[in-house]
């Protein structure tokens, strides 16, 4: 049992979750290159003049965020508009982290709410959450705000509305998250933040970037908040 992770566990009373990482693989069966590619599409489509370096570009999130920076609303809204479908289509075919699911229902069972806050559109995660029989056991969800990339993590804004949503003060709430910007966004809320590392380049990535505990498998939480339930 890691002591660190069960120390941590026992002072905080919610759960946050990053959705693509700690609960799925949302685009497991969609491939993230292809969706960026439709992206790039879209922007054609739509006479953006495409770097060749954006036309490579192989995160669909990164695509948004650029057209978000360049400031132009309508192509924005359009390439929002085709991500959003393309995760609702993604979730038929995401993959299921192996014991996230159990760190919901751990959490639930220990008294502890549990809320998604995700990159991904809330429209998605709900449709997961409901097509997996979680979605009584999460709540609220808190997707990307609809056209304005510069809210996604790392801003600490859709943490923070969590946090408002759960009914515990910040520093009461742990944000468990995959990526550096969980990290980041997590220090900005006040926040405690234990980094899912699912892959071994990112161990220490994370130690550095402040997460206060990091995991290899979610198995490690499940286990930890079991043992909480259990006294």
């Amino acid at each position: 049992m890691n002591a660190d992770l069960r120390h941590l566990l026992g002072e905080i009373g919610a759960v946050l979750l990053d959705f693509d990482g700690p609960v799925c693989s949302i685009l497991a069966g969609y491939p993230a290159p292809q969706v960026a590619a439709e992206l790039v599409d879209v922007l054609r489509r739509h006479g953006v003049d495409v770097s060749s370096d954006l036309a490579s570009e192989p995160d669909p999130l990164e695509v948004l965020r650029r057209m978000g920076a360049a400031g132009d609303h309508g192509v924005t809204r359009a390439v929002e508009d085709a991500l959003c479908e393309a995760e609702r289509r993604a979730v038929e075919t995401a993959a299921p982290t192996p014991y996230g699911r159990e760190v919901i229902v751990a959490a639930r069972q220990v008294g502890m709410p549990v809320a998604a806050v995700s990159n991904n559109s809330a429209g998605a995660v709900t449709a997961y959450l409901a097509a997996h029989r979680l979605a009584e056991h999460v709540s609220p969800v808190i997707g990307r705000a609809y056209a304005e990339p510069g809210r996604m993590k790392p801003n600490p804004e859709p943490i923070l509305q969590a946090v408002r949503s759960v009914g515990e003060p910040a520093g009461r709430c742990v944000l468990i998250g995959d990526s550096l910007s969980d990290i980041e966004g997590a220090r900005a809320a006040g926040v405690a933040v234990i980094g899912y590392a699912n892959r071994p380049a990112k161990v220490d990535a994370f130690r550095l970037a402040g997460a206060d505990v990091v995991v290899t498998s979610m198995g490690e939480i499940a286990a930890a908040l079991i043992d909480l339930a259990g006294g």
